[in-house]
């Protein structure tokens, strides 16, 4: 498997401006992944407990969007906690939730996160667990700070497929993804599948769409 660079280099990858991020986000969303916004947040959308953990939050783009979907839906108001590794990620998140009571945003490693065990409700990894170094150590903290029976949604990109023109597209941007630091590695859904059962998870759902594998996990009771 090809893998990418360590997490500090991988943070420094996102010190572009964050209307840039968000820019080339798009493309790669559209490209490489071969998804949608629509798809994200209907996927991510329900799955937000009273307390709830946003891993990997970026500049929040897709966070707001996802909040402001579910407020036209009605659906509860949520306590959210963002965090990020990517100094220049969370001032645009900062900037962006300033006035939101309802979000704070931290700096924190995913893999070594700064909360008590068993404290949020939900969490979301959104088009970023294929960036992270240290997956299984992720994998396994966010476990941790899960609450017994509490949901973790994640979209994973995946080695590309399908049609031939679309497919090579999408590696060629997968290799450069690499290269810059902002993608560790794709990853087959047996590998990443095995990595959620050995940290402790429970499958409770899953699609594909496009290149992504997208899985809710559930803590045990």
């Amino acid at each position: 498997m090809t893998t990418g660079k360590t997490r500090d280099e991988i943070a420094e990858a996102y010190s572009s401006e964050p209307w840039w991020y968000d820019l080339r986000g798009f493309f790669i969303l559209t490209f490489a992944y071969n998804s949608t916004i629509g798809t994200q947040m209907r996927f991510f959308g329900p799955n937000f407990g009273p307390d709830h953990l946003e891993v990997a939050c970026g500049t929040g783009t897709l966070l707001e969007m996802v909040l402001n979907w579910r407020r036209r839906r009605k659906l509860p108001p949520v306590k959210v906690t963002g965090i990020d590794y990517a100094p220049s990620m969370l001032a645009g998140a900062r900037h962006r939730f300033r006035n939101n009571p309802q979000v704070e945003v931290q700096h924190a490693d995913a893999a070594q996160l700064p909360f008590d065990d068993n404290r949020f409700d939900t969490a979301n990894i959104a088009n970023s667990i294929h960036c992270f170094p240290t997956v299984d150590g992720a994998l396994r903290d966010i476990l941790r700070v899960l609450k017994p029976g509490g949901t973790l949604a994640a979209n994973v990109l995946l080695y590309p497929s399908g049609f031939a023109p679309l497919r090579w597209a999408a590696q060629k941007i997968n290799d450069w993804g690499i290269r810059k630091g902002i993608l560790y590695s794709p990853f087959h859904i047996e590998e990443l599948r095995a990595k959620m059962l050995a940290a402790g998870w429970e499958i409770a759902s899953e699609f594909t769409s496009g290149n992504t594998w997208n899985v809710v996990v559930r803590k045990p009771l």
